[in-house]
């Protein structure tokens, strides 16, 4: 049956779907990003295991049009306002590891018996972190929005401008690499101008054509999806034409979109098209890979593993420490650099295509690939659990007085009587807090997102930074004579095997010494009675007390009044 279906290249490439959404489901299961199971499906369908790959002109095409999108997605957030904009904390922090990892990566390469070439290769394509990955792990977690998480995406950014730079020199190398004598001073002239041309070209259509275009283009957001691949491929092919190669002219057309106000639904409705063409980059890149090959550096991974796992948190972790952050923000943020990403794969297929390193050179990073992302994928989902583990360890890296990030103690409010204390200051505890304020209760807010700290400010309200999941914050909240806490912290989403965030911290509460009522939040009603169960007084659900009191103003004898919100707090409110 395998080979009446695999006698046409559709009938193969329906075959080979088929086998990534099987192993794509057990990655589920084991909780594993979809790369892990994509390159996995390339290895098991290569000439290794079960050669399973003919049509390789198709996949091969595929393959580079999947990474002319990834690199499209790339350039669309290289937005020159969003690089200006980058803290001091990402940038030192972004530079910093990708420095630490490069050098100190050489040189362990060196001591592994790679030649100088391949070292410096392998010691750059470990300095890339995965993007995708460690987006999807903190918006599952809800901490995208965190100062860790912040500050992960501020980083994240600088990698992406290294990888920009490291592309265009790779080319910039490659340009003399073809039937060099004579004309290759000729051709790198040629290459340089059409580069220039280009660049040009990209400037002009971002300062009189890209608003405007894509504003025309909006109207019908499928054409708008079809215009944005039509621009990735168009510049790919021309970059690859002129001897940019594809992945630069990728970049640059993201580029060229950078900066108008539909990037990001450019970027939303590409990213699925992005994930479903790199399955085809990783069979590609499976058919050039032989598992034995693998195994010749099995102990060249694993020491590569380890100093990726290890040394880029560590780095992190020191650099947030010296610029005055706590060493559970520079801890978290420094797991989301616990491994390398698919552009490590891509920089290194270039360099193998390049002719400046060998195939086994693309078989050890893809090694390392796999084992690190595997990896920091539980590091990242069990941060918490892993902190409170080795944080009688982590001392070392935390300033005395953590300027950068004050503590419950040195937040300001030392001393201060509140009524109630809000945890997690959204839409629904925004809108409590404005209430309890208007009926003269001393409301403290507290939230792990720096922006929801700043609107309540704004609004009048005492607000502080902290994390719920803190035991050391939350001891060293004034709890003394407050009345209420109150936490409309939702649930943990499905499937992430985490403590329950709210059981946790009505814990940490009580070991503060805080005897008062607590009240949680709860967004189904099965919740309720576990959540009684932790010790809370109080179950608030939005929905059900929310449709309660329609009902009692809809069937009401007589019109019932209600508090609203000030203008100023509905126009603050809606912008969040």
């Amino acid at each position: 049956m395998t080979e009446l279906i695999g006698q046409t290249a559709f009938g193969e490439i329906a075959m080979l779907l088929v086998i990534a959404a099987g192993i794509g489901f057990v990655g589920l299961m084991l909780r594993q990003p979809l790369i892990v199971s994509f390159i996995s499906v390339g290895l098991l369908v290569g000439p290794s295991a079960l050669d399973l790959v003919q049509a390789d002109e198709q996949i091969s095409l595929l393959s580079e049009l999947g990474i002319a999108i990834l690199l499209f997605l790339v350039g669309i957030k290289l937005d020159i306002k969003l690089i200006r904009s980058l803290g001091a904390v990402s940038l030192m922090t972004g530079l910093g590891q990708v420095a630490f990892t490069s050098i100190f990566g050489y040189l362990i390469g060196l001591a592994l018996g790679l030649d100088a070439i391949t070292s410096l290769y392998v010691a750059v394509a470990l300095t890339f972190s995965s993007t995708i990955i460690i987006v999807k792990l903190l918006s599952d977690k809800r901490e995208i929005d965190s100062l860790h998480g912040q500050i992960a995406l501020g980083f994240l950014i600088v990698q992406d401008v290294v990888v920009v730079i490291a592309m265009i020199v790779l080319s910039a190398l490659g340009i003399g690499t073809g039937h060099g004598g004579e004309g290759s001073s000729g051709n790198i002239l040629t290459v340089l101008l059409a580069g220039i041309a280009l660049v040009a070209f990209v400037i002009l259509f971002v300062r009189f054509v890209a608003d405007r275009l894509t504003e025309r283009l909006a109207h019908v957001p499928e054409l708008l999806v079809v215009f944005a691949i039509a621009q990735a491929a168009m510049f790919a092919a021309i970059g690859d034409m002129v001897g940019l190669g594809k992945e630069v002219g990728g970049l640059l057309a993201g580029v060229s979109l950078a900066s108008t106000p539909y990037r990001e639904t450019i970027a939303a409705r590409l990213a699925p098209l992005r994930d479903f063409l790199l399955l085809f980059f990783f069979i590609a890149l499976g058919t050039t890979l032989e598992l034995n090959l693998l195994g010749a550096h099995l102990t060249s991974a694993i020491v590569l593993s380890f100093f990726v796992l290890i040394g880029n948190p560590l780095i992190v972790l020191a650099i947030m420490g010296a610029m005055g952050y706590r060493k559970r923000t520079g801890f978290l943020a420094g797991l989301t650099v616990a491994q390398i990403s698919e552009f490590s794969l891509i920089f290194i297929a270039m360099g193998v295509s390049l002719g400046h390193v060998d195939a086994s050179a693309l078989g050890l990073v893809t090694l390392v690939g796999l084992v690190t992302i595997a990896a920091s994928t539980y590091m990242i989902t069990y941060s918490h659990a892993l902190y409170a583990v080795l944080e009688p360890l982590l001392g070392v890296f935390e300033r005395t007085g953590t300027p950068r990030e004050p503590s419950g103690q040195q937040a300001g409010h030392q001393g201060e009587q509140f009524d109630v204390v809000m945890i997690g200051l959204g839409r629904f505890g925004t809108a409590i807090g404005l209430r309890l304020h208007e009926r003269g209760e001393r409301v403290l807010g507290i939230d792990f997102n720096p922006e929801a700290v700043r609107r309540w400010r704004n609004l009048g309200l005492n607000a502080d930074f902290g994390d719920a999941n803190d035991a050391e914050y939350i001891n060293g909240l004034p709890l003394a004579g407050v009345r209420w806490v109150v936490s409309t912290i939702p649930a943990q989403p499905t499937g992430l095997s985490h403590e329950e965030p709210r059981e946790t911290l009505v814990q940490a509460i009580r070991l503060s010494g805080y005897q008062g009522p607590i009240a949680l939040t709860s967004h189904s009603g099965r919740e309720t009675e576990d959540l009684l169960a932790t010790g809370a007084e109080l179950v608030l659900e939005p929905f059900q007390d929310g449709a309660d009191r329609a009902v009692e103003l809809l069937a009401g004898s007589k019109r019932l009044s209600h508090t609203s919100i000030p203008p100023i707090a509905s126009e603050i409110l809606e912008q969040s």
